[in-house]
């Protein structure tokens, strides 16, 4: 997998051997990192919206892996978690996980299982902003519609005919076909498979 320009792989650890170690290894496959020597120092460098990883100890001085994790979402921070976990420390890799780190490496650690869980990390990573990105495209077309589309939009994916949203907004059928026009040609929908997907996207119905 080639260097994603956009993305940053973070090291976090007090030890600087670790750090200058893990940093050789990762560019060594052609991968940014940046290195910080405290959990705070990682959360107050931190670019809002920069895609990538985390690779941080879960036991250091100051502000542990555990607390930094529970800070995430305060600081903005929403990218896959790995911790490091010395021997000794696994209960808290796993309260780790249990909080919504993706997975744990134990020291020392093996160069290529290291390297294939950030590659998958900054994969899930790729879809996850992909994702993020889908949706709010989706949200710009539905807040770009009038008043009325809404109201057509909202009927047709609860699976209303032209004469049935007719009768229920009390206008007539020529004029709802007006508005469904314009709300698919606005929406970029070629079907109605594909509007009823970005209605699900933007909450307006729920998946099954």
């Amino acid at each position: 997998m080639s260097s994603n320009p956009d993305q940053i792989v973070y090291v976090v650890d007090d030890d600087e051997d670790v750090r200058d170690s893990l940093q050789w290894l990762l560019e060594s496959v052609d991968l940014n990192v940046e290195s910080f020597d405290s959990a705070q120092a990682f959360l107050d460098g931190y670019r809002a919206g920069q895609g990538g990883c985390i690779l941080m100890d879960v036991r250091m001085p100051g502000l542990s892996g555990i607390s930094a994790q529970k800070k995430l979402p305060e600081y903005q921070i929403d990218i896959p978690l790995i911790m490091i976990s010395a021997h000794g420390n696994v209960d808290m890799a796993v309260t780790a996980m249990t909080q919504g780190a993706q997975t744990f490496i134990e020291k020392p650690f093996n160069d290529q299982t290291l390297i294939d869980q950030v590659q998958r990390a900054l994969t899930d990573d790729l879809a996850q902003r992909a994702r993020l990105n889908r949706k709010h495209s989706f949200q710009a077309r539905y807040d770009n519609l009038t008043k009325r589309e809404k109201q057509v939009f909202e009927r047709v994916v609860q699976g209303m005919s032209n004469q049935e949203m007719a009768d229920d907004l009390a206008i007539n059928r020529k004029t709802i076909e007006g508005h469904r026009a314009n709300m698919m040609n606005k929406m970029a929908a070629e079907s109605l498979a594909e509007l009823i997907q970005m209605a699900v996207v933007v909450g307006l119905v729920s998946p099954e």
